[in-house]
């Protein structure tokens, strides 16, 4: 059935011609806001891994990697083609030279057709920005940027350690190389509702990036955020506030934009709250099935927005 929003799956199909899926790689990298350069600690949702929690043992090579990943059972059954992901911290924290190297590493087959790097926006600068746009001229590349929220007083609280500028600094530079970004957004943060994350959505519509990456935030063990909700500090949406949310969103969703996720994945283990979150399908099912009620499409209320407009 066809989904009412642009969705990954089918738009890499139509950009590569066959079914191209994303291969997670861990690069070995760390972060400025664990390191000390930024701060220490880490954003307050982030566990060990930094996003990387479905990635392989991050002591294996690059190209090591790939090709576990690929020989997998599903591995090269599931797609002709194959987007190196590297999810796992600031994956563009590094001289242009290690980024070169480890980029490279995961180009190790014919069938990895382009890459996707995940990263803070603080971590872009002209020369990673120039290094990416090599890429970018003969192969697919994206770049997420973790923007989460368009409110500085809300990343303060979350440990961010990046002001919101730095996502418009960041999209600028990699957009004037012909690299496109995706946004990151997470709907649920302390001290956020609803209003919020449509705020946040209409900063990401206006700027010109090329897709969206909607997260429910979720508390996992060991880390600030557990203690902020053990404490009562933090509550998490319920699954009917998510879910209406994000479908809320997506009519306001700028209707060129390509939809990443509309959820967060959390190995069941660390999970602690909310449960639902655990249950990718059902969420999915209930936010399709509110567009369906209502006849919403993405972008049906992009237009009633103002201020959404695309920055030159």
């Amino acid at each position: 059935m066809e989904k009412p929003y642009r969705d990954l799956a089918t738009y890499l199909k139509e950009k590569t011609g066959e079914k191209t899926v994303k291969l997670c790689i861990d690069g070995g990298f760390t972060c400025p806001n664990r390191d000390g350069s930024r701060s220490t600690g880490g954003c307050l949702f982030c566990g060990a891994r930094g996003a990387g929690d479905f990635t392989l043992d991050p002591s294996l090579a690059i190209a090591e990697q790939v090709h576990t990943r690929l020989s997998a059972p599903l591995g090269g059954r599931r797609a002709s083609r194959f987007i190196a992901y590297f999810q796992s911290f600031s994956s563009t924290y590094a001289p242009p030279v290690v980024l070169r190297a480890r980029y490279d590493a995961a180009l190790c087959d014919a069938r990895v057709i382009g890459l996707a790097v995940a990263t803070r926006p603080d971590c872009v600068d002209e020369a990673v920005a120039d290094l990416l746009a090599e890429y970018a001229a003969h192969m697919t590349v994206w770049v997420e940027l973790g923007l989460q929220t368009a409110s500085d007083e809300t990343a303060a609280r979350m440990n961010l350690a990046c002001p919101r500028s730095e996502f418009s600094r960041a999209v600028a530079l990699l957009t004037s190389r012909g690299v496109d970004t995706v946004a990151h957004m997470m709907v649920g943060l302390p001290g956020e509702g609803r209003e919020d994350a449509l705020s946040t959505l209409r900063m990401i519509n206006a700027h010109p990036v090329c897709g969206v990456k909607i997260h429910s935030l979720y508390v996992m063990r060991d880390t600030p955020l557990a203690a902020m909700w053990q404490s009562g500090e933090y509550e998490p949406l319920t699954f009917a506030e998510y879910t209406e949310t994000v479908a809320l969103l997506l009519a306001h969703l700028r209707p060129d934009m390509v939809v990443h996720r509309l959820t967060g994945d959390c190995p069941k283990h660390e999970l602690l709250a909310p449960l639902w979150s655990a249950e990718k399908n059902k969420v999915l099912d209930r936010i399709h099935a509110i567009l369906r009620e209502r006849g919403w499409r993405q972008g049906c209320l992009y237009h009633q927005e103002r201020g959404c407009r695309i920055l030159a």
